[in-house]
């Protein structure tokens, strides 16, 4: 299992894409498809056309508007660009379904797409892609808006993705003895902000949760300005790392 960090930042943010992530197993998976993160998923080399889940942890622009963009360009390629592209599953919390068949339905040229879209939303009951084991768990973002986590287990290794998430024990479960958490490090520990993660509880989490390897990402620009990697370490004194786009790491 690898992870590919498409973007670590948030959705204005001057150096850094917004969120999204690519994760290989016996699939290519794509978790959120912020602003920017097509142009990075690109550069990975991954052909775009051949991908066929993607998970979305909500619905906020910073984890979703680049899905437009993808979309698109998909029925295009598939009616003239002379090749085949397998259907498409898109997966999310509660609300998915409305949303996504709003947009196939009334974005010029979206609901002719020639490949089969499938929707589907979660809860906390786990499912399976090919091999990979998906777990989803709802935590606590915003109060008018459903978001989750998701646990990905392949081949014995467990990879946990929080979304956008406050401190809460739901996000602790999801992420018990992982061995790789990337965690919504919005804020550095000395400046929180509202409904996001900082620093020191991205390590409380880590700690509590018993996780091999801590990942923070989507930063907001202040975060930039402190040590976020030290302020996790004073709760956890495992393996942890800053975020960048196009970060690659083995599970």
């Amino acid at each position: 299992m690898r992870l590919t960090i498409l973007g670590s930042g948030t959705n204005v943010h001057p150096t850094r894409a917004a969120a999204g992530y690519l994760v290989h197993t016996d699939h290519n998976i794509l978790l959120d498809f912020g602003p920017r993160t097509l142009m990075n998923l690109i550069k990975t080399g991954v052909n775009r056309h051949r991908i066929t889940h993607i998970l979305f942890s909500h619905f906020h622009a910073d984890h979703f508007s680049d899905f437009i963009t993808f979309f698109f360009d998909a029925v295009i390629y598939a009616k003239y660009g002379g090749g085949h592209r397998p259907g498409m599953t898109l997966i999310g919390p509660k609300g998915t379904i409305r949303l996504l068949r709003s947009i196939m339905q009334n974005f010029p040229s979206f609901s002719s797409a020639p490949f089969h879209v499938a929707f589907k939303e979660v809860s906390d009951k786990p499912f399976s892609i090919g091999d990979t084991r998906i777990i989803p768990k709802p935590v606590v973002h915003v109060s008018d808006l459903l978001s989750v986590g998701y646990r990905i287990e392949y081949r014995g290794k467990a990879l946990v993705y929080s979304g956008d998430s406050q401190y809460c024990e739901a996000l602790v479960r999801l992420c018990t003895d992982a061995d790789l958490a990337v965690l919504d490090c919005s804020f550095p520990a000395n400046r929180p902000g509202p409904a996001h993660l900082h620093a020191g509880q991205c390590g409380q989490v880590a700690k509590e949760a018993g996780i091999g390897q801590l990942v923070l990402s989507h930063f907001y620009p202040i975060a930039d300005r402190y040590d976020v990697g030290a302020q996790a370490g004073s709760q956890y004194g495992g393996k942890i790392w800053k975020g960048k786009d196009l970060l690659t790491i083995r599970v």
